[in-house]
């Protein structure tokens, strides 16, 4: 390199234009943070409003799950339509897409409030839903509108929203590791290595706000398996192909079988409107809820944790009754993630069948099932067996739930061929994105 060049290059990274970038960039990453954490609190205050408004009758949830998640849905399709769901397929459609006007509708400044709000009211209604999905869908928002702010090319912007959505995976889970493969399996499935330093930085970051803020923990707290490969590979391949049978059907029933249902919709006119069909969702998640004793409403964070560490065997009434409420929740209309949830029945999952297996322990036995069923239900292996590692603060090596994992995801490919959130991901490039107000639309 010759002096001009390098004087030429020391010029540049003096220069403001340099750093103003990167300054809304971290400033941005750091924000998803904050607001990860903040979400968290607010979630947990609304699932404890719900608890504490069905305390009073055993009943009540028949008339406060219809009315709240009919309130929802009619407000989310009437302020914020993007926001409907998980809110990864949304930031993937937003990668795979060059029209300002549809990233707009599916990353606008309105997402960012109605996300957090929405999800927050659907869980003080007692949908099975959960909010890492929509975290992701709100960091890869704040990162896109920096990219806007800033101007920033094409490419950069579509990197921005890739390193968004993995920052938001951090700041939910507090899983740094996780983040990172997150955003090479799920969001990219072909990572750009070139901006790596883009996603690994947000990733830092965001982590880093939400620590301050929740401080180190694990998501489930620590536990361990204690798993013995000689004993224990019969149960490692059973639990992989059940948890990749049940989360590929509740992929394909989640991808597919919402078309069957908007056709069935428009059949019988009384239902088409969101308010209305979110209301009969609501009574269905009322009475499963009534079913189990309270157990299938929220994210099921409670009921996980307590069959991780108390060492009792599952129920299949519950893992059945939080599969079906997870289904309608996403049918649904309202804004809601699926990880919490899947995790929850994934654990479910392998507590139920810690009896067929009783050399294996049964915190074994649940964490072969989330892992098993969350890999299955994502089609994402690796960020399956990462997750659940780095959440449990698990330290020793993984292999039985990463085979687990590997063999859940094969046979859920053989049951749904497109994974669930890139399956979703189509049905988002939008169709109302004519009637979006001149002020949101960027070019």
């Amino acid at each position: 390199m010759t002096r001009q060049e390098i004087y030429e290059k020391g010029k540049s990274l003096l220069s403001f234009a340099h750093w103003r970038n990167r300054l809304v960039f971290w400033c941005g990453a750091i924000i998803i943070g904050i607001i990860g954490a903040g979400f968290s609190f607010i979630a947990d205050g609304a699932q404890v409003g719900f608890l504490n408004i069905i305390a009073r009758n055993e009943y009540l949830p028949l008339l406060v799950c219809p009315l709240i998640l009919g309130l929802t849905a009619w407000l989310t399709s009437k302020f914020a339509p993007g926001a409907v769901g998980s809110g990864i397929p949304q930031a993937i459609a937003a990668r795979s897409t060059d029209d300002p006007k549809e990233r707009m509708y599916l990353l606008g400044p309105q997402i960012i409030l109605g996300k957090v709000l929405l999800t927050a009211l659907a869980l003080l209604g007692g949908a099975s839903i959960g909010r890492e999905g929509p975290t992701v869908q709100v960091g890869a928002t704040i990162l896109y509108l920096g990219a806007v702010f800033m101007n920033m090319n094409p490419d950069m912007r579509r990197n921005v929203i890739l390193a968004g959505a993995a920052a938001g995976i951090a700041a939910a889970f507090n899983t740094p590791l996780a983040g990172i493969v997150f955003a090479i399996e799920e969001m990219a499935r072909a990572f750009e290595t070139r901006y790596s330093g883009v996603v690994l930085t947000a990733i830092v970051l965001a982590g880093a706000a939400s620590l301050s803020i929740l401080g180190n923990y694990s998501y489930f707290g620590a536990a361990d398996g204690a798993y013995l490969i000689a004993r224990d590979w019969f149960a490692i391949g059973v639990v992989g192909v059940i948890g990749g049978l049940t989360g590929g059907l509740f992929a394909l029933l989640l991808s597919q079988g919402g078309f069957q249902l908007n056709a069935l919709r428009q059949k019988i006119k009384f239902v088409c409107h969101p308010a209305i069909f979110a209301a009969l969702c609501g009574l269905i998640i009322a009475a499963l809820g009534l079913l189990t004793h309270g157990a299938t409403y929220g994210t099921g964070y409670t009921q996980a944790k307590d069959l991780l560490h108390n060492a009792t065997p599952g129920s299949w009434l519950y893992t059945i009754s939080k599969f079906i409420a997870t289904i309608v929740s996403g049918f649904s209309g309202i804004p809601g993630g699926i990880f919490s949830p899947s995790l929850s029945v994934g654990a479910g999952l392998g507590a139920s069948m810690a009896s067929w297996f009783p050399a294996t322990p049964i915190a074994g036995m649940v964490l072969l099932g989330m892992t098993a069923y969350f890999s299955g239900v994502t089609q994402a292996p690796i960020t399956a067996f990462i997750i659940v590692l780095e959440i449990t603060g698990r330290l020793s090596l993984p292999f039985p739930l990463i085979a687990a994992s590997v063999i859940a995801a094969a046979i859920s490919r053989r049951i749904c061929p497109v994974s669930l959130y890139h399956a979703l991901a189509k049905t988002f490039i939008v169709e109302k994105v004519e009637s979006l107000p001149e002020e949101l639309e960027v070019s």
